[in-house]
């Protein structure tokens, strides 16, 4: 059931004993909203712990390490997630059917939890849960902000993705006001690379194939490439915005193996293209320009049916 700004803020009000969920592999978001909750109840008394998988090298940071726990909660909220089987399998499974609150900010959500508060025009998890904080009455602390910059930052390419609206940057500044380092968490997350991501990022580029005239760029990432380099998908979650990048490119595809041996499609397009239309084929969703769906057969199928949707939809953009 979709839900107002007044009830979310009442509905963790409500709350104690809770458990904050995230999507499995987490990204920026991910990990801002999970760990700015977590410390946004806590402050207002209540007991809180979080489940997560590995987080990214560089996002440390964030990481609050007694938030994490076991038990059985009584309430389970997620963040940033717009459909339960993108939970990591154990928390699927124990916990996909009992969430009683989900934020959000997916337009694609399923609605999944019993009541879900989602504002597709948030630029990430995180500005959703600033608008709740604030509607709440809830004084955000650097800590706090720092979580909530790391979400939203990185959900818009650092400020440069069409989600960026005139609000984010006012809620941007109402971060910066809490005395966060915001230059030296943009040194973190847009200008540091590990040396072993430098070996994976050069492999992949490496596997990238162009086609439709320079309009599709698709880049393969395997398990092999992941063990070469010595680093796991956590730490690889810039790689998605990178075919996108090549001038004249109107999709950019990255299909990366997962472990059993499914093949997860990242989904960047430039306008007119709509990445979650064509992600929306094959059972997945996401944003406008950023989506994501699965593939269930081997590597060739795979690519033979996203190329074919792609070109589709490249196909029917009228011309100019």
């Amino acid at each position: 059931m979709s839900i107002s700004i007044e009830r979310a803020w009442a509905a963790l009000s409500e709350m104690d004993n809770v458990l904050v969920l995230t999507h499995a592999v987490p990204d920026g978001d991910a990990i801002g909203s999970l760990f700015a909750l977590y410390l946004a109840l806590k402050k207002m008394g209540k007991r809180v712990f979080v489940h997560t998988d590995r987080v990214p090298a560089l996002m440390g940071y964030a990481v609050v390490p007694e938030a994490y726990g076991n038990g059985e909660p009584d309430y389970v909220v997620t963040v940033d997630v717009g459909d339960k089987k993108l939970l990591q399998k154990e928390d699927r499974e124990r916990y996909g059917d009992r969430v009683d609150l989900n934020i959000d900010h997916h337009g694609t959500n399923v609605m999944f939890a019993k009541e879900t508060y989602v504002d597709p025009s948030a630029s990430a998890a995180s500005e959703a849960l600033f608008d709740i904080f604030t509607y709440g009455g809830l004084e955000l602390d650097a800590s706090i902000a720092a979580c909530l910059y790391t979400g939203v930052s990185t959900d818009t390419g650092c400020f440069r993705y069409a989600n960026v609206t005139p609000k984010t940057l006012r809620v941007t500044a109402c971060l910066l006001e809490t005395g966060i380092d915001a230059a030296g968490l943009n040194t973190l997350l847009f200008e540091t690379k590990t040396r072993p991501y430098v070996r994976f990022e050069r492999a992949a580029m490496n596997a990238l194939k162009v086609s439709a005239d320079g309009k599709i760029a698709l880049m393969v990432i395997t398990q092999d490439m992941y063990r070469d380099a010595g680093i796991d998908e956590a730490d690889t979650q810039g790689i998605n915005a990178l075919p996108r990048t090549i001038e004249g490119v109107l999709a950019g595809l990255t299909l990366k193996e997962k472990e059993n041996g499914v093949f997860h499609a990242s989904v960047r397009t430039k306008p007119p293209l709509i990445a979650s239309d064509i992600c929306a084929v094959f059972g997945g969703g996401g944003h406008r320009y950023a989506a994501g769906c699965e593939f269930g057969t081997d590597l060739e199928e795979a690519k033979t049916k996203l190329l074919c949707e792609v070109r589709k939809a490249i196909d029917a953009i009228p011309e100019q």
